[in-house]
């Protein structure tokens, strides 16, 4: 039996007659955050796609507890435990704060726990009470919520489905920065209170490997560098030539 919570093993992937993806692989262990890191086109957020079974891999393995979730489609990679936020924040603004909470709970995974309509009401409600500008906003529509705040309903909403290992796509792109230090802090309680096994992609990469325990580095579809977040963080060439700073 393997540690790691997510294991991608030689994974390769693409869209038509592309790869974006050439044998990549990671492993993240429980309770952990690994930030994926690279330049725009280094097939970043087609990792987390093919992860979360939104593209079929052409090579290569996905396990989650060891269990292979290799191109299976995305309803039963959410039931085996993942979650996945996808760049943009992923909220249905026509439909109310609460009423998008409440699809994250619609797709609880059957794990023995409770799951009927008084748990999910629950488990909604709870939502609310931990992010208190959503409680306050839960019956207005999603659209009247500023950036910062779709994306943390993107994550609440995600966090309703009671997954084991969280991916986040971008979840600082077009944030003011008192926003993106509010869902950095966010991420990094979530691994710290609920032990949750995080998969980020963040061109943020100052910010991210302050948090992270680890870092994976791709390059046109290859990972080029996969060390603890404070090694990637202070070697110097390596930032300068793929992270840009």
């Amino acid at each position: 039996m393997s540690s790691a919570a997510l294991s991608v093993g030689s994974l390769a992937a693409g869209y038509g007659g592309v790869l974006a993806l050439k044998d990549v692989s990671l492993t993240a262990a429980p309770a952990t955050i690994t930030v994926v890191l690279g330049a725009n086109g280094a097939g970043k957020t087609t990792l987390l796609r093919t992860v979360s079974g939104l593209v079929r891999p052409r090579a290569g393995r996905v396990l989650v507890d060891d269990t292979d979730l290799t191109g299976r489609p995305p309803e039963d990679v959410a039931r085996a435990g993942v979650a996945h936020v996808p760049e943009g924040h992923g909220v249905i603004a026509e439909l109310t704060v609460e009423e998008n909470l409440r699809l994250g709970a619609m797709s609880w995974r059957r794990d023995g726990r409770n799951t009927g309509r008084a748990a999910r009401a629950a488990a909604v409600a709870a939502a609310c009470d931990r992010f208190p500008n959503l409680g306050r906003r839960r019956h207005k529509p999603a659209a009247v919520l500023s950036g910062g705040e779709r994306q943390l309903l993107a994550i609440a909403r995600a966090l309703l489905a009671r997954p084991r290992v969280l991916l986040l796509d971008e979840p600082s792109l077009g944030l003011a920065p008192r926003a993106v230090r509010q869902v950095m802090e966010l991420i990094s309680q979530l691994r710290a209170e609920s032990g949750l096994t995080i998969l980020l992609v963040e061109q943020n990469a100052r910010g991210a490997l302050a948090i992270a325990d680890q870092g994976v580095v791709l390059s046109l579809g290859t990972v080029v560098a996969t060390a603890d977040a404070g090694t990637l963080a202070a070697d110097v060439a390596l930032r300068h030539h793929y992270l840009g700073y």
